[in-house]
């Protein structure tokens, strides 16, 4: 935007004054200074909620816990194989006479 000088500046007063009359110039400044002063208000209130809202957040979270500090997990080994118990030899299983073998039929 180029630099406004006195003169341009008085040229554009000059042609707002033709356009609105010189009875409505004032109301129009007063408006819009009322305006902006609630403006103001109302984004002042919306950073006053903010912080509010932040706060009561802050005081219902739960408390944090101390943090311990970092301690390096260490790596799972598996264990050195036992050695096992040797086992005795079993025979396989054989009815003695006289008793029922559940392979064969009953006679």
């Amino acid at each position: 935007m180029p630099n406004l000088g006195p003169w341009e500046i008085i040229i554009i007063l000059v042609v707002l004054v033709l356009l609105f009359g010189a009875k409505k110039l004032p109301d129009a400044a007063r408006s819009l200074g009322r305006s902006m002063r609630i403006f103001k208000s109302e984004v002042k209130e919306m950073r006053n909620d903010d912080e509010q809202q932040e706060q009561a957040a802050i005081q219902q979270a739960p408390q944090a816990q101390p943090q311990q500090p970092y301690q390096p997990q260490q790596q799972y080994q598996q264990p050195a194989p036992q050695a096992q118990p040797q086992q005795q030899y079993q025979q396989p299983y054989q009815p003695q006479p006289g008793q029922n073998n559940p392979g064969q039929p009953q006679q």
